[in-house]
């Protein structure tokens, strides 16, 4: 695969950073998730580096399954991720704006016309990443008792993002005249009605609002299951993955890649970006000292909920004898497949007993994380893009500001030391500053 030899890089954001106890750092703003300018302070840094983008994940329900362990997180007090980059939008340039969208519990029209706004709103920056729905109380805010199968699911995402993708298109490029003059406003020759009627939906347009600068925003995705990766590989221009291993990031790359070119994509239009955790200091010692303190502030209720999350709410933590080997297979999950299967791959492959699991799942969810100095970080990103693990890296500071602060100011000019990443941004819109091209639209193409 031709590739520039440089990096492509986002800022996955928390409020307070990647890390479960990372809210109780002195350095950490208490009130982080429900203040713009703390958000806006973070997406300035990261446009000054030159970042491709800053994704913003995003659920619509609490995800802790137990008041002790809710009572002890910060994450259920945050914004939604389109309005806040609507807002930051206004306060940035150049850099590219993610925002998680279920497809579980959302309608195609509304998230149409929402990422449509986005886009005109940011001169062509935004982008959707694409989700379904992988927690249990989702449902019941939705009037369901339990998720749809984990199949079904991904069923009704691939119809619901051509649904989008063709509401989207229902106005060609040059559509809305605004002919003063002669009175005339939009050019309806160039309008298309969908009248889509499928399994899932049934949509007629057209979208109230011209079609988005990018033709559509960026499609990012995070599946990692065999659903996941179909759907990845169809639909996905950036991919979004959890993997500690370098050879496994290496097969998954080429899998997916092979993946993709079997359905006639290009892969230069199929970006993956796993993420990576980087506790950064002067030394290792130094770095590992910032973990064990973050590892200090999370309690024993966060460690037992959320490393039950992640593995797929098939087991009862707390009636496992901690310190007996993670066994060889769990019951299959209907949540969030891939991430079970990441993490016991992990814990097979090192031997983990059931406490490090529990303590690893806190610190990273399945992420690559490097202790250590900016060297070794750089070191270790530019090792796996060179080995066809990685075109990019989604960063997810521990902290931030101050883990992120680290990486701008310690990692990214090592990086460029190197001739791995950019000093500068080279386009207009993401989809340029990303090397993807635009799509055409549908009915143009077809007229």
């Amino acid at each position: 695969m031709q590739r520039n030899g440089e990096l492509k890089l986002g800022l996955y954001l928390v409020q307070a950073g990647y890390h479960e106890g990372a809210w109780r750092d002195p350095n950490v703003p208490a009130n982080g998730g429900v203040d713009v300018d703390h958000y806006a302070n973070l997406v300035a840094l990261a446009e000054s580096a030159a970042f491709h983008f800053v994704f913003l994940p995003d659920s619509p329900s609490v995800v802790e399954q137990d008041n002790a362990s809710l009572a002890r997180v910060s994450r259920n007090d945050t914004f939604e991720p389109i309005t806040l980059l609507s807002a930051l939008s206004s306060k940035t340039q150049h850099i590219g704006l993610v925002a998680t969208a279920t497809t579980t519990y959302h309608q195609p029209y509304h998230l149409a016309r929402m990422f449509a706004s986005l886009d005109h709103l940011s001169r062509g920056r935004a982008a959707w990443n694409i989700v379904t729905s992988g927690y249990k109380f989702e449902a019941q805010n939705f009037g369901e008792n339990g998720l749809p199968d984990h199949d079904a699911r991904y069923a009704r995402a691939r119809e619901f993002v051509e649904v989008v993708k063709g509401l989207w298109d229902t106005w060609e490029n040059d559509a809305f005249i605004r002919d003063k003059e002669n009175g005339i406003y939009a050019d309806t020759t160039k309008l298309h009605l969908l009248n889509h009627r499928g399994n899932y939906f049934s949509v007629r347009g057209p979208l109230n609002i011209a079609r988005p600068p990018q033709g559509y925003p960026v499609l990012v995705q995070a599946g990692a299951s065999d659903a996941g990766m179909r759907f990845g590989a169809e639909i996905a221009e950036v991919v979004f993955t959890a993997e500690p291993s370098l050879e496994n990031g290496k097969r998954y790359y080429t899998a997916l890649k092979e993946k993709a070119r079997a359905v006639g994509r290009r892969d230069d239009q199929v970006l993956i970006m796993p993420g990576i955790v980087p506790v950064i200091g002067k030394t290792k010692h130094e770095a590992a000292e910032k973990l064990k303190r973050l590892q200090s502030s999370t309690h024993i209720d966060v460690l037992f909920d959320t490393a039950d999350r992640w593995l797929g709410s098939v087991t009862d933590l707390r009636a496992m004898n901690l310190d007996s080997l993670v066994p060889e297979s769990l019951p299959r999950t209907n949540l969030i497949q891939s991430r079970q299967k990441v993490l016991l791959d992990l814990a097979i492959r090192q031997k983990l007993t059931w406490r490090e699991l529990i303590c690893l799942v806190s610190d990273s969810r399945g992420h690559l994380m490097v202790v250590g100095t900016p060297d070794e970080i750089a070191d270790t990103m530019v090792d796996r893009f060179d080995q066809g693990a990685a075109d990019g890296f989604n960063i997810l500071p521990a902290t931030v500001p101050s883990g992120f602060k680290d990486f701008v100011e310690l990692v990214v000019p090592e990086l460029r030391r190197r001739g791995k990443f950019r000093p500068r941004y080279s386009g207009e819109t993401l989809r340029e500053n990303l090397g993807l091209k635009p799509p055409l639209n549908r009915f143009t193409k077809v007229a």
